[in-house]
């Protein structure tokens, strides 16, 4: 047992440039700034161990992105561990891809080709793709800036928080907020369609359910004074994805809202939980977005009308996701936090797992190859994003055959943190729900706070039964392990969490029941 140090900063990762908009098929530039990007970070000391979690307002994060900011970390004279630094993204959509040389560990080793170059191997001479939007005038940031900018500004942050680190206490809660709901509709036939259209007679179900919980910390210094707040649900920032300005989405609604009513100088750490199959839209009462979203998954004619909630691709929707975040945040602590955490065990272990590489058969392969080429062949004009889109599934394929001749595993960092009864464990997937769900139900723990898209990006982590029925976030080329890794993935860090807490608390089992 020891004494609990924690610091907090926060810094902006907006660009005094326009930006692409990252997340879609169609390249988008932003027209204005909604809401800023910023980057908030937590770091804690304990017993000699520490940690520093760093929450970015942006899509996603790179390993060798990742790299770079620890390598920006490596002189520093303050004592921080680099590899003890943890940066994790929201996910949303109106932010930036910061870049990097490639997405993957994997790929940072044997490098990576986009599906846009694999499409463009097989164009006819004379074809091109035509991009939706221009990319290239001086006012709107390149990926190197962008990557420039985030890791000088996350390795910053990420000081300032432990330089700021003082005697400390915390205390955790729980509560709930309808914002993540299930994007996999089920049909009779066993397939599935994300943002597949329920208002149909063979729709069955949504397929990966949803989770309301809260996870909830809050922080205080040695008078006993609230500085910060840790919220964790399973929901990307997802409302306003196909919107043409920048926004951390609803979380700076969340975070506008709780400083009203807490202070504006409290810190707000978000944290996505494993939401690879969640989103904050209720595909079963649709509502259709007030403006066009240029997207024809989301394309439905004529549907009833819904006594719902407003459409969550608009502002409305958002504003709605965000005060419902903020709720919880306010009403757990109006209810009484409980205990405060001062003395307590403190643990962060690093887990490189070696999880499968997801590999994609012969046929499969040609198959792929087959499409490819037919649809170059029988298409006479340039290619844009529309047809990007439409054969992304056979590009993966044809990208990851390539890959898997030369990668068996993948290399997988994996953070585990015990903090008095709570712990922290990330991974850097768009992790299913039911994973989650198989951790927090077995854990020895008290609470568990899982993170996902932390520390690098390396794509969806479907179920078995996802795998299945197919369709984008399923796919072969949406991840690069399956359901054989998740299941790998649960059981070890089940086994690091349990580990840290065994003896301290003790569980029945089903088999206790008997």
């Amino acid at each position: 047992m020891a004494k609990v140090k924690i610091g907090w900063a926060e810094v902006s990762l907006t660009p005094d440039k326009k930006i692409s908009l990252a997340g879609q098929f169609a390249e988008r530039i932003s027209q204005y700034v909604e809401k800023p990007l910023t980057a908030t970070a937590m770091a804690v000391e304990c017993g000699g161990d520490q940690m520093v979690m760093v929450s970015c307002d942006l899509v996603s994060l790179q390993y060798t992105w990742m790299l770079k900011v620890r390598e920006l970390l490596k002189d520093n004279k303050e004592g921080l561990d680099p590899e003890k630094v943890m940066a994790c993204a929201i996910h949303t959509h109106t932010g930036y891809r910061p870049g990097g040389k490639g997405r993957t560990a994997a790929y940072a080793r044997e490098g990576f080709r986009t599906d846009r170059e694999v499409l463009e191997q097989y164009l006819r001479p004379g074809q091109k793709y035509v991009e939706a939007a221009d990319t290239t005038a001086p006012d709107i940031m390149t990926m190197q800036e962008g990557f420039d900018l985030s890791t000088s500004r996350v390795a910053e942050v990420a000081l300032a928080a432990w330089k700021n680190r003082k005697e400390a206490s915390f205390a955790n809660a729980f509560d709930r907020a309808c914002v993540g709901m299930g994007r996999r509709v089920d049909y009779t036939d066993n397939t599935a369609q994300m943002w597949g259209n329920a208002n149909t007679a063979v729709f069955t179900e949504v397929e990966g359910g949803n989770d309301s919980g809260v996870e909830l910390m809050y922080c205080f210094d040695a008078a006993d004074k609230l500085t910060g707040v840790v919220v964790n649900l399973a929901c990307p920032a997802q409302c306003v994805q196909h919107r043409l300005f920048v926004s951390p989405d609803f979380w700076g609604e969340a975070k506008k809202l709780i400083r009203e009513r807490f202070g504006e100088d409290i810190f707000v750490l978000p944290l996505c939980s494993p939401a690879g199959d969640q989103c904050p839209v209720d595909l079963v009462r649709w509502v259709n977005p007030d403006t066009d979203v240029h997207d024809p998954n989301l394309i439905r004619h004529n549907p009833p009308v819904r006594k719902a909630d407003p459409s969550m691709f608009d502002l409305e929707g958002m504003r709605k996701a965000g005060k419902r975040v903020a709720n919880a945040v306010r009403d757990a602590w109006e209810d009484g936090v409980g205990e405060h955490q001062s003395d307590i065990k403190f643990e962060h272990h690093i887990h490189n797992m070696q999880l499968p590489l997801r590999r994609a058969t012969l046929t499969e392969y040609n198959r792929a190859v087959k499409a490819v080429k037919d649809f170059v062949r029988e298409t006479e004009r340039d290619v844009d994003f529309n047809d990007l889109a439409n054969l992304q599934q056979y590009l993966g394929i044809i990208r990851r055959f390539d890959l898997q001749e030369r990668v068996e595993t993948l290399d997988t960092e994996v953070h585990v943190i015990r903090m008095g009864s709570v712990a922290f464990a990330t991974d850097p997937f768009e992790l299913f729900l039911d994973y989650a769900n198989q951790i927090k139900a077995r854990q020895l723990c008290e609470q568990t706070f899982l993170v996902q898209l932390c520390c690098a990006s390396e794509g969806y982590l479907p179920t078995e039964k996802a795998e299945g029925h197919g369709h984008y976030s399923a796919f072969i080329p949406s991840g690069y392990t399956g359901h054989a890794g998740g299941d790998q993935l649960v059981r070890e860090t089940l086994k690091d969490i349990n580990s840290m807490f065994e003896g301290d608390y003790k569980v029945y089992t089903y088999a206790d029941e008997k």
